[in-house]
């Protein structure tokens, strides 16, 4: 299979200053092949820009960057620049950055680029890069359902307007605790090294520097001690780690991960995991009702083969999380029978463990 297309989402609520960081960050060598999507009406001229639309006339400059507006519907724009990109109508292109209004939730389109079965054999989601505003965030996330969402969603963390007046304690401890695991960048006037921006998922051949940037559990473990105590405007949202001592089986991580996601989904805005599945390690992923596929790291990390789980949930507690992991303990009923096979009395705990999630 050829290799996929890496999208990164760049987010954040209106005034964040998405654009300003686009504009920056398209001057970076590194970004010369990059395509953007931005999902609003508007028009920016930049070096090394690709912008595609279904709909619209496209334009080839002198330079061979591509410019017009995008609009209209997701799957349609990355299936045209696909198409164009193949029969050479297009610069070829190795990424694409999509910048969203102010006020979208990004999980869609994480859906969309994951679960559309013309997309996802040609495009890979990289990640969320949320922006918060120093000035005016901490009053946006008071009041803006959308901003706290963008928050816990993101895989990265960018301050701006850092030049106006620096990021408070109040707003970076608000930060910790709605996504403790996101690394927070500064951004002066949009500039930043975009090689800090990107690349944010996990492969078969992580090592231990790259699984810790990736599932960052010693952040999340010390937020949760730090902020259990304290009262906040986020109270629905919690940021946890649990952690499993005994392995699990195949069959029990996917009748888990698709119980939770499908029964839970609305309230599990992010669950990352190393699993000891049956003696291999195993990275996991679910966005909401998005289960991405689990990747089997070619070895583990370091000597500790302890399962490791973090969350971030709305309204869902660590304890009715816990309540649900003997579910990952599910086994087939014989070593060679498929998991859809289960033994009666793992199935009985199985369908216990189910009603709790309900």
């Amino acid at each position: 299979m050829p290799q996929r297309t890496p999208v990164s989402i760049i987010t954040g609520f209106l005034g964040s200053g998405k654009t300003t960081l686009l504009n920056r960050v398209l001057q970076h060598p590194a970004m010369a092949g990059a395509a953007v999507i931005i999902n609003e009406f508007g028009k920016i001229g930049l070096d090394h820009l690709l912008i595609a639309t279904p709909n619209e006339n496209t334009v080839l400059l002198a330079s061979g960057c591509i410019c017009c507006t995008v609009r209209g519907d997701l799957v349609d724009t990355l299936r045209s620049l696909d198409c164009q990109r193949e029969q050479g109508q297009l610069p070829p292109y190795d990424r694409v950055l999509i910048e969203t209004t102010g006020l979208a939730d990004p999980v869609p389109i994480m859906q969309t680029v994951v679960t559309d079965e013309h997309l996802a054999p040609r495009y890979e989601l990289d990640g969320v890069l949320t922006l918060v505003d120093a000035v005016n965030g901490r009053q946006q996330l008071d009041v803006q359902p959308e901003a706290v969402k963008q928050v816990a969603m993101a895989d990265r963390l960018v301050i701006t307007k850092t030049d106006i007046a620096p990021a408070s304690t109040a707003l970076l401890a608000r930060l910790e605790r709605l996504n403790p695991g996101a690394p927070r960048l500064t951004a002066d006037h949009g500039a930043i090294d975009a090689r800090h921006l990107f690349g944010t998922q996990i492969d078969a051949q992580a090592g231990a520097e790259a699984l810790k940037r990736w599932l960052p559990e010693a952040a999340v473990s010390q937020a949760e001690t730090r902020y259990r105590l304290l009262p906040a405007h986020d109270e629905a949202i919690r940021a946890c780690c649990i952690y499993l001592d005994e392995p699990v089986s195949t069959a029990g991580m996917t009748a888990w991960l698709t119980a939770l996601a499908s029964l839970r989904g609305a309230n599990l805005l992010r669950v990352k995991g190393l699993l000891n599945v049956d003696g291999e390690p195993v990275a996991v992923h679910a966005v909401q009702t998005l289960i991405h596929e689990p990747v089997t790291l070619a070895c583990w990390p370091d000597a500790d083969r302890r399962s490791r789980l973090v969350f971030i949930t709305r309204d869902l507690t660590r304890e009715q999380i816990a309540s649900t992991l003997d579910v990952l303990r599910l086994r087939a009923s014989r070593p060679d029978a498929p998991p859809q096979l289960l033994d009666p009395r793992a199935y009985a705990k199985f369908v216990a463990a189910i009603n709790k999630i309900r």
